[in-house]
């Protein structure tokens, strides 16, 4: 099982269990690092850091056009269908914006982070805090007292969601300045904030009283008869995560069940630590790279050879170990490198096998048959065996299309080495075969700057939505960084809807990849009813949680066309583009960096356009397998000539059909192993993990055995370099799941005309405005007029595993 990983990169750390902050589980699905830049630096590149919490949640084509009587194509005839409007000022002033490293700044009040007054140094920060904590426990106890007042009782959900506002809010903002502030200073703050809110947040997961205060509500049918659906949907979430935290266990069992999830913990940030573990290096002969196609470093690395006579040692993940893989004729080599780079020790297999084995302990222990079935319950999916008629229908459909693939790849084994006819294509044969190649665009583009990317997303969202991106100007102190750059998000008829700060150039200390924060989610704030927080407070009270008063008041608007006060989304893009310069121009980005803008953008507008009055379902807070579906989508608009028109501000470009784009033909042996890889997450996480004598080595060969098109090697164990094993348990058939759905939609609504303005507002009502507010199911069946898909049954899951998956553009790896 060597192929790439689909989901990205992942950031922060796990709260030992599940609970109140919903972005700390959605945030392990919006980190991005694409396939090619994974094949530049290593085959088998895993996240550098563990998962974020679980905080409290509940709980707290290209048109390829061919025809010999036309050769070349304006961007305004690609664009034909729909009409496009002109670049406008605000549009265009996003080229300099971006492009300029050195933009005059106009001179602005001094303030703090994100424009909080209060949060100036690090030390205001761990003020904030301690504020937050206490103004936490006070509501607490407020929801606690709820029982003694019937009104107090139609307003727990509510407080509940306040709740977990109030300490995610603060949470999320350390989250990012721990991974993206420069100053030691201030990411030793947020690791102390973090920390310290986190393990209150643990707390409240296992608070008993909240538990059975909720548990009333749900009962009282006057109380569920007016919540409105949303707010329904967010007491269901808080029940559900109550549940899942093992709060419904007697005493005993319940400390075991927090036991078992410190256990958890522990070994799955060791066994992140072990999955980048450097592997033994291969011993190469000068002999084997006779012949190596490279002849850059592959020279130098015989010449190496022949003036040591050594044998040369090629490290796993090295440069020169994919140059042999991609490049050495001489079977041996390539084998010997894949031999390294897929061995494991017997500390590193046993380390998974108990994170996997105490992971099925906790599940026994709340009642449920396997970890699958307890993390599957509150999905799409629903149940394991629902996954697995996903899974089984994709690789119906995927496996004829492998098969030829593997079939052209065996035809060139067999003219390379005059074999007898289509010899067995082995694990160390398919880059060599079937190098992997960088994606390209549909048609020939000029060169794209960062900021001319913005004016054509701009442009977009635009035609799709009437929304646009208009640049703003930073206090002073607001940013973190001189390079972040602030845009507020405009809706054409309701005004601003929140604010991006995209911090997007590669400096030292930086987290690399692409990730999508979402640092402060949408809420209505006019019916908090905060004076009762404080009824019994005293004077101490009132001035310990008077910085987070003002800290929350502060992130608070009044819309005076929806006549309440609301508080508005605030995202932050973090990735590592080339900085611009005097010397250099402005930044030019590659095909898969405009992808990966794309891609997280589209998590971006979830964000903003999804602006609910519960923040516990706001923007990208929906399921798991749900969440990258308006991600994926974004990457398939760069598929059309007609979108691709909106990078050229006055339309005066040719574009020539690219005869050099193709599809990848073995991306069909990639979403095969991918499936593989789902079906080995399934296993790893049933109840067969509890057998005696478990081993997921031979798990791992059986799979392949009966399911896989290439054969096992053995000795080798790869599924200790499964990284998502830990941050992915049970859903790594999430992204696939999506791909499907995205092209799908693609294909059904967008395709033909893809910036007609009533396909983008139903996608923006029916999917993007409700957050994870409704249930998706629903929203999708809608979208797509099916009723089997609202049924949201083994049916639906079947249904979308006989769609083929589409995305030429899409990159696998990207989340």
């Amino acid at each position: 099982m060597h192929a790439r990983q689909a989901p990205g990169g992942q950031s922060g750390q796990e709260c030992a269990v599940s609970g109140l902050c919903p972005e700390l589980v959605s945030r392990l699905l919006t980190t991005s690092t694409s396939r090619w830049m994974l094949a530049k630096a290593a085959r088998h590149a895993l996240p550098r850091s563990s998962p974020r919490p679980l905080c409290l949640r509940g709980v707290l084509n290209a048109e390829r056009r061919s025809g010999k009587a036309k050769t070349t194509l304006s961007f305004a005839r690609a664009a034909a269908t729909s009409a496009i409007q002109p670049a406008s000022v605000d549009d265009t002033n996003l080229i300099a914006f971006f492009d300029h490293p050195q933009a005059p700044q106009k001179t602005t009040a001094p303030t703090g982070i994100f424009g909080h007054r209060i949060l100036t140094t690090p030390a205001a920060f761990n003020a904030l805090a301690d504020s937050t904590l206490r103004r936490a426990q006070l509501l607490t106890e407020r929801i606690l007292r709820a029982r003694e007042s019937r009104d107090e009782l139609f307003k727990v959900v509510k407080n509940l969601d306040r709740l977990s506002d109030m300490l995610c809010g603060v949470i999320d903002l350390a989250e990012l300045l721990r991974n993206a502030h420069p100053d030691p200073a201030w990411v030793q703050s947020a690791e102390e904030v973090y920390e310290k809110l986190c393990e209150f947040m643990n707390v409240l997961n296992t608070n008993v009283g909240l538990y059975e205060v909720l548990g009333v509500v749900l009962a009282d049918q006057e109380i569920v008869q007016s919540l409105s659906p949303e707010a329904y949907q967010t007491a269901l979430i808080f029940w559900r995560d109550f549940e899942k935290s093992g709060i419904h266990l007697p005493p005993a069992q319940r400390e075991r069940f927090v036991a078992l999830s410190t256990e958890i913990l522990v070994l799955g940030r060791q066994f992140l630590n072990e999955t980048a573990a450097p592997r033994p290096p291969a011993r190469i002969k000068y002999s084997e790279l006779q012949g190596v196609k490279d002849l850059g470093m592959g020279a130098r690395l015989r010449l190496q050879a022949q003036v040591t006579k050594r044998d040369l040692l090629v490290y796993p993940g090295s440069l020169q170990a994919q140059m042999i893989m991609r490049s050495a004729p001489d079977e041996e080599a390539r084998r010997k490198v894949y031999m390294a780079a897929n061995s494991s020790t017997s500390a590193q297999v046993e380390l998974l096998e108990r994170l996997l084995h105490a992971r099925g302990e906790l599940a026994r222990l709340v009642g449920r048959e396997s970890y699958a079935h307890m993390a599957l319950a509150d999905k799409m999916a629903k149940s394991p065996e629902n996954v697995q008629h996903f899974l089984d229908a994709l690789m119906d459909h995927t496996r004829p299309y492998a098969r030829r693939a593997l079939r052209t790849l065996s035809l060139r084994k067999h003219s390379h080495l005059n074999t007898h006819p289509f010899p067995t294509i082995q694990a160390w044969d398919r880059d060599y075969y079937c190098p992997p190649e960088p994606p390209a665009p549909p048609v020939p583009l000029p060169s794209l700057t960062l900021g001319t990317v913005f004016m054509a997303l701009s442009r977009l969202f635009q035609a799709l939505y009437g929304v646009s991106l208009r640049l703003s100007e930073p206090s002073s102190g607001e940013v973190w960084h001189a390079d972040v750059r602030k845009l507020e998000v405009v809706d054409e008829d309701l005004g601003i809807l929140g604010w991006i700060y995209a911090d997007l150039f590669a400096r030292a200390g930086k987290p690399g990849g692409a990730a999508h924060y979402t640092v402060r989610c949408s809420r209505r704030a006019d019916d908090d009813d905060e004076d009762n927080d404080l009824k019994y407070a005293d004077s101490r009270d009132i001035e310990a949680t008077r910085l987070s008063r003002s800290f929350d008041a502060e992130r608070q608007v009044r819309t005076s066309r929806q006549n309440m006060t609301c508080q508005l989304p605030v995202v932050v893009l973090l990735c590592e583009f080339l900085r611009p310069s005097i010397t250099r121009g402005p930044t030019v980005l590659e095909w898969h960096e405009v992808l990966t803008l794309f891609h997280e953008m589209g998590h971006a507008m979830h964000s903003m356009i999804g602006q609910t009055e519960y923040q516990n379902v706001s923007g990208t807070r929906c399921p798991t397998d749900f969440v990258e579906l308006p991600s994926i989508l974004m990457e398939h608009f760069l598929s059309s000539p007609a979108v691709l028109a909106l990078f050229d501000r006055d339309s005066s470009l040719a574009v020539r059909p690219n005869s050099l784009h193709h599809e990848d033909p073995c991306r069909s042996i990639d979403t095969h192993t991918q499936i593989l890889l789902a079906m080995l997450d399934q296993i790893y996480h049933s109840s067969s993990v509890l057998a005696p004598g478990f081993s997921s080595t031979e798990v791992l060969a059986r799979l392949h055995d009966t399911r896989g098109l290439i054969p096992y090697v053995p000795g080798t164990s790869w599924q200790t370099q499964f990284g998502h094993l830990f941050g992915y348990g049970a859903t790594y058939y999430s992204y696939l799941f999506d791909r499907a759905i995205a092209s799908r939609v693609w294909r059904k609504l967008f395709f033909a005309e893809p910036l007609r303005r009533s396909v983008g507002e139903l996608f923006k009502t029916e999917v993007l405005r409700y957050g994870g507010g409704k249930d998706a199911w629903a929203m999708v069946g809608t979208l797509l007029q099916s009723p089997v898909l609202t049924a949201g049954d083994a049916q639906a899951m079947a249904e979308v595993g006989q769609w083929r998956i589409e995305d030429e553009v899409s990159i696998s790896d990207r989340h």
